[in-house]
């Protein structure tokens, strides 16, 4: 077998798991609407590179037919282990990125990956959905500040900390019991979404024209420093789509 051959053939297993692999990660763990603001799309990248483009290329290189056939499945099964640890690797980075909640709390909502939480704290979670790290895609939850004399305390936890509630789950609450308030108070309409290019708004003008008897409301969406335009269903109360703009 000549080295391009035998790189078309590496090529095509690569492509076949990183597309069962990348399958998983947009419909499962990095799912509609929250794609592209939760990371997925620079993790995909990561896999097709790790997976897909380096095996393949080291093939190419090391097949010659004037080697000999130990020694070339020698240098294949190297090749086949470094590219099964590098992808492991990968997996293990992207499932440490996965989105695990998406959590409505103030004026916002906050996507909430799986490292961004310690199992310390998920142990403090009043129930058992606010307990454990999502393996079939972010749960919706809501967060509530205390109130009152706890105020105080709950303050000083979180200076001295340095995690905001929607890293606390022990201050989780069912998201249909937080959300109304939340949109009630600080969601807005599509028109304040200033920062909008032209095709943004026209994508907008579609997404309202396919949701007649609705007009469609926005809040802000979170992911560490990055803030994204969740555009939210009145009705259902959940995002129906989320865009890079700037809400604030």
């Amino acid at each position: 077998m000549n080295r391009w051959k035998a790189a078309a053939v590496h090529l095509s297993i690569s492509f076949v798991l990183a597309a069962l692999i990348g399958s998983l990660l947009y419909f499962v763990w990095f799912p509609a609407p929250y794609f592209v603001a939760a990371g997925g799309g620079g993790l995909i990248l990561l896999l097709m590179g790790v997976d897909i483009a380096i095996g393949p290329l080291i093939t190419l290189l090391v097949v010659s037919r004037n080697k000999a056939r130990k020694l070339l499945l020698m240098d294949l099964s190297i090749i086949g282990v470094l590219q099964i640890v590098a992808l492991g690797y990968g997996l293990y980075v992207i499932t440490d990125a996965r989105p695990v909640f998406i959590v409505a709390e103030v004026d916002r909502l906050t996507i909430v990956s799986a490292q961004d939480l310690s199992d310390a704290d998920l142990a403090k979670g009043d129930r058992q959905a606010f307990r454990t790290r999502s393996w079939t895609g972010p749960r919706l939850v809501g967060a509530v500040t205390p109130k009152g004399k706890d105020a105080g305390d709950f303050v000083m936890k979180v200076l001295a900390s340095g995690k905001d509630i929607d890293r606390m789950p022990r201050f989780y609450r069912p998201y249909d019991e937080v959300i109304d308030e939340v949109m009630k108070k600080y969601a807005k309409p599509l028109a304040s979404l200033k920062k909008a290019t032209q095709s943004q708004r026209a994508y907008l003008d579609r997404l309202q024209a396919q949701t007649p008897g609705q007009t469609l409301l926005v809040l802000p969406l979170q992911r560490g420093d990055s803030s994204y335009s969740a555009i939210m269903s009145p009705v259902s109360k959940r995002p129906i789509a989320v865009l890079p703009i700037d809400p604030w």
